[in-house]
């Protein structure tokens, strides 16, 4: 019994083998999800204390105590939003123009789209603000300069994102459109821009991420706003309160109810019906 019982434990981990390996691969990577969700009920002895010490509820009750932290978390929300939405718009336009339409340069508008993504942030970061520098901006850095900064970079993941979407999208449906009299903004309204809306989506998401926990380019752009990556990056030379947890449990929580919210409208809209 104990020979079967063994080589049925090995085929059943052999079996298993990839869900097995990619749990612990998944479990690996959410543990530190794991400890920001933890440390958000922690009672820190000292403020350079990172040991879980006792539960309580007073970080989230009292999430804007330390100060300039709802305010950083403000500036990056807002930096967030508006960079995405002009990104996402432009991106798209270019992505649509770079797959649906030949013109001259083709190629090397592709080749550049790639170099922000490919070119360190300490380069870019530096690259503009030298920029700002000899457009004398030197003593206007802040939120705009930041915005314009995010947008600049965010742009390369927005075309690359929904370039992919488009080219997996098959041109005989906006033909057939053409063929059915539609001229080319119904075309473009009622068949094309509904099959990239996903791809859209995606990229605004990623987009958002991308700008919220920016440093290394805000950092050199901003003056003197601070954002949420910078409050924190100050806040570890003193010691980290704990409700910088609290606004990462948050996050976290937003970006999961979104991805399963998605994931759920997709499913009622692909049910049958009666």
């Amino acid at each position: 019994m104990t020979a079967v019982a063994s080589r049925g434990v090995r085929g059943w981990l052999g079996n298993h083998a990839v869900l097995i390996f990619g749990l612990l691969v998944l479990l690996y990577m959410f543990t530190p999800i794991f400890v920001v969700v933890l440390m958000s009920f922690n009672d820190p002895v000292g403020r350079l204390g990172y040991d879980f010490a006792g539960f309580t509820l007073y970080n989230w009750k009292n999430i804007c105590e330390p100060y300039q932290l709802c305010e950083s978390v403000g500036n990056s929300i807002k930096i967030a939003l508006l960079a995405t939405g002009l990104a996402t718009v432009l991106g798209s336009l270019m992505a649509y123009a770079m797959v649906r339409h030949y013109f001259r340069g083709r190629g090397t508008a592709n080749l550049m789209i790639f170099l922000p993504m490919a070119s360190p942030e300490i380069v870019l970061g530096s690259s503009l603000l030298a920029l700002f520098v000899n457009a004398n901006l030197a003593g206007q850095l802040g939120f705009w300069t930041v915005f314009v900064s995010h947008v600049m970079f965010c742009l390369s993941f927005i075309v690359i994102t929904v370039k992919a979407r488009l080219s997996g999208l098959d041109p005989r449906l906006e033909q057939a459109a053409a063929d059915l009299y539609a001229n080319e903004w119904q075309t473009f309204g009622r068949v094309t821009l509904p099959l990239m809306m996903p791809g859209i989506v995606s990229a605004a998401l990623l987009s958002f991420s991308l700008s919220f926990d920016d440093f290394i380019i805000t950092n050199l752009n901003s003056g003197q706003m601070i954002t949420f990556p910078m409050f924190v990056w100050g806040s570890a030379q003193k010691g980290i309160p704990m409700q910088i947890n609290v606004v990462g449990t948050i996050m976290f929580l937003l970006a999961l109810g979104m991805v399963l919210g998605g994931l759920l409208l997709r499913r009622i809209r692909e049910r049958p019906t009666a």
